[in-house]
């Protein structure tokens, strides 16, 4: 892939993650496009790490979501042994969830104990608490990928759509968090078409002639 193929494709990848967020009233399609843009970034980074010959441009970005890949998973695996245990002590499972309705309508709650409450809750948290690890592991590896971007191509914007990722991953437990990481696409889409291709320095002997 060219030089400017590869700052177009991550432009155009950029902005649609940006604009996936504005498409919530639909959310398969929303997280379709988000998923198409983070594709076509990748790709850039790629294209992008071979015209500088820098490895660690597309390798921190893949790592990146990697990391997010498997957090989200480790999280909804704890979220799902949570609610399994929950309905087990309950005295619920997925054999008989036809009768779900029945049984939760005649159950006293006053007598369900708050160690049980206590333990779903516990897990609850322990899975807020991997996500919000991962996420900031994976906006730290994508700092890293942008700042070797911003240093190779000289495009500041880089490097501060990084560091507005790594401050909205880390105030994610609030809404600016992702509002901020949402403004850092729409930079990164201009960091992107802002990119100017390298000059090509003279040969010894052209320069000796001048």
């Amino acid at each position: 892939m060219n030089f400017e193929t590869s700052k177009n494709v991550g432009g155009v990848g950029a902005i649609l993650m940006f604009v996936s967020v504005l498409l919530t009233y639909a959310s398969v399609f929303s997280g379709l496009v988000s998923l198409v843009g983070l594709i076509l970034v990748l790709i850039a980074f790629k294209g992008l790490a071979d015209y500088y010959s820098e490895a660690g441009i597309f390798n921190n970005a893949l790592y990146a979501v990697i990391t997010a890949i498997v957090g989200g998973v480790v999280t909804v695996g704890v979220a799902f042994i949570a609610l399994v245990d929950f309905l087990s002590e309950l005295g619920l499972s997925m054999g008989n969830v036809a009768d779900w309705s029945a049984e939760l309508s005649a159950m006293d709650w006053t007598t369900v104990g708050f160690s049980i409450i206590g333990d779903f809750v516990a897990y609850i948290l322990l899975a807020l608490v991997v996500l919000f690890v991962f996420v900031i592991i994976t906006a730290i590896l994508l700092r890293k990928s942008l700042g070797l971007l911003s240093a190779k191509t000289g495009v500041g914007l880089f490097g501060t759509t990084g560091l507005l990722i790594l401050i909205g991953a880390v105030l994610t437990i609030i809404a600016v968090g992702l509002i901020l990481i949402w403004i850092a696409m729409l930079i990164l889409a201009i960091a992107f078409f802002s990119i100017k291709p390298q000059q090509t320095q003279p040969t010894t002997s052209a320069a000796a002639q001048s």
